[in-house]
Formats: structure tokens, C-alpha cells, sequence
């Protein structure tokens, strides 16, 4: 099996630099190609590229500005592999990943599967507890996790294998952003697809994210969920109402101490109490279990938020997407 990996790119050279090392030191002895698709970048990394040449099969394009979705199905378009692994920039790819990809699919073959993320020491203080908030099982980020069911998995983009059957099939990504990736595994299911958690497929996010880009993320996120419910009501789980529940049952706690009635606020206590505690036994670090909870928070604020607003506009008044949220769709 010959894979095409193929990651879209936009103004981020050092994120690709670091991600070219990496795979120059994957242990995988079959041959595969890196596909770069600059995605209308004023930063080119075509530079960076040429540093690789002698160690790395890599085809580069550039294209105008069309967003990550389109990007990525030009790359699958243009590649030459019967498999597609898909990464985002600021991902780094631990040497063994494509042998257990390779294991993987040779165990239990997949059209389409994800794998999860981790966080390196050399991340920062803020991602490290943002990569706590996006996959720890305490939180609705426990999906990233991997605490999603390894049989019917929607795989993330930023760690992604799709066939080129599969690809053929459904013609790839669609123009919402975010949203694309459960958008496309729902429509792998319709057309009898199977997708998959490779639990041992992980890769190094590092989320260049600060807190006010994560919760314009978090909340784009919330945003797009209402809409996906709407394309695929057979899809909808009670499961993605629990952040916008989290925030209303909050501010109904705090109201509740007007009646000096404080016990929900109380279990509010414990369940921070307790994301703090494993945050800080799990990075070994006071700080960063404090941060986690600052990120936890905007996690569930933005998307709950976003959420809201999104059920209200599309599912209640029955709004076009496109209208309601031109943001979350790019125009191709």
C-alpha cells in the first residue's frame, strides 16, 4: 500500500519545517510521498521544501485561497497513492506512526480512520492545557481522546486516513469549516463506508492557539454542530446539547444562591476540583492544572454559546447556513 500524505498549509513555514523533521525520521522502510498544498499563503514554505528534497519524496503546489477542505481534496486529486493520510501544519508525526497505521489497516482495514493526539513536553504551558481540554475523558474532548467508539468513529482531519475508493466515492471534504470532518464521515457511512479509531496512530498537535484564537475555535465548533444536526437528524446525540447544558445549569446555580440553595454550585466545585487534580497529576504541574481549568471553561463556554446560537438560528427559525453563518463556509 502506497500512502500520499497530504497536508494543507497556510503563512505557517516553521510549522512545516518541524513537521518534514519528523517524518525524516520515521522508521517506515516503504516508500511514500508528502503532498504540500500552499492554500493561497502570502508566507510561502516552498523554501523549506527544497531543505528536503534529498531526504523526503514531497510534491509542492500552490493554489489560491480556498480553505482547508478544498486544499486537502486538491492534494488527494493530485497525489499518486491508493491511501491518503491527512495531517494539519502544526502536527509532529512520531517515527513509528505509519508502521502502526501500516499494522492498522493490515489487522482491520478501514476506508477512513483518525487517531488521536498528544502533547509534547516542549509544547508550551497554554497547549499543554488546552490539549488537556480537547482530550481529556473528563471533557467533551475525550472523543479526541480516543474514548470514542474504535468501530464507528468520526476521524479528525488533523490525523486522518481516507482511501482513494473512499475519496472517489464521496468527493472528499465539504465547504464548511469547521465541521468537515464529521460532515464527511457521516456521508462515508451513507455510502456504506466503514471509519475507525487506530488508538495507536497518534500524532503531536501542537495547537498554535492562544485563549482568544482556541475560543474563536471552540465556538465555531458549537456553531457547526446544530448545523451537521440539521443535514443528518439521524446522527444527533443528546451528548452535543451537554456543553450548552453545562453553561445554562451554571448560571442557574449562581441564581440559586440568591435561595442560599448552593448545592449545585457545590458539584460545579467538584468537577473542577477533580479536572484540576488530573491535570496536575497528569503534567505534573500546579500551573498547568490551573490553566486547564481556564481552558476547560472557554471550551465549554464557547461551544456551548456558539451551540445556542446556532440551534436558535437554524433548527428553531429555520435560517440557511450559509446565511446565518457565512464564516463557517468557504467559497470554492
Amino acid at each position: 500500500m502506497f500512502f500520499s500524505l497530504i497536508i494543507p498549509v497556510y503563512n505557517r513555514p516553521e510549522e512545516v519545517d518541524e513537521l518534514l523533521e519528523s517524518l525524516s525520521k520515521s522508521n517506515y522502510n516503504e516508500d511514500f510521498e508528502i503532498v504540500i498544498i500552499e492554500d493561497g499563503s502570502s508566507l510561502k514554505c516552498d523554501d523549506v521544501v527544497q531543505k528536503y528534497d534529498d531526504k523526503l519524496t514531497i510534491a509542492y503546489y500552490y493554489k489560491d485561497n480556498s480553505g482547508p477542505g478544498d486544499s486537502r481534496n486538491y492534494g488527494m486529486k493530485k497525489a499518486k497513492g491508493d491511501y491518503f493520510i491527512i495531517f494539519d501544519s502544526d502536527c509532529i508525526i512520531p517515527a513509528e506512526y505509519l508502521n502502526e497505521v501500516d499494522i492498522a489497516l493490515n489487522q482491520n482495514y478501514a476506508d477512513c480512520f483518525g487517531g488521536p493526539d498528544r502533547a509534547l513536553d516542549s509544547f508550551s504551558d497554554i497547549q499543554k492545557a488546552i490539549n488537556f481540554a480537547m482530550t481529556s475523558f473528563l471533557t467533551t474532548g475525550g472523543i479526541r481522546g480516543g474514548s470514542e467508539k474504535i468501530g464507528k468513529f468520526q476521524p479528525r482531519s488533523f490525523n486522518m486516513g481516507l482511501s482513494r475508493k473512499a475519496f472517489e466515492a464521496s468527493k472528499g471534504f465539504g465547504n464548511i469549516h469547521p465541521g468537515e470532518d464529521p460532515d464527511l464521515s457521516i456521508r462515508l457511512w451513507n455510502l456504506g463506508f466503514e471509519t475507525k479509531l487506530f488508538a495507536n496512530a497518534y500524532v503531536y498537535h501542537k495547537r498554535r492557539i492562544d485563549w482568544d484564537k482556541f475560543s474563536v475555535q471552540v465556538n465555531k465548533f458549537g456553531k457547526a454542530r446544530p448545523i451537521l444536526n440539521s443535514w443528518y437528524p439521524q446522527h444527533n446525540k443528546l451528548t452535543f446539547f451537554f456543553p450548552s447544558v453545562f453553561i445554562i445549569g451554571f448560571v442557574i446555580a449562581v441564581l440559586l444562591l440568591i435561595f442560599n440553595i448552593d448545592l449545585l454550585l457545590k458539584l460545579y466545585f467538584i468537577y473542577f476540583l477533580v479536572l484540576f487534580l488530573v491535570s496536575t497529576y497528569q503534567n505534573r504541574s500546579i500551573k498547568i492544572g490551573y490553566l486547564s481549568l481556564v481552558a476547560v471553561w472557554k471550551q465549554f463556554y464557547g461551544y456551548g454559546i456558539g451551540f445556542i446560537e446556532s440551534f436558535i438560528k437554524i433548527i428553531i427559525l429555520k435560517k440557511k447556513p450559509q446565511n446565518a453563518f457565512p464564516e463557517l463556509f468557504f467559497k470554492v
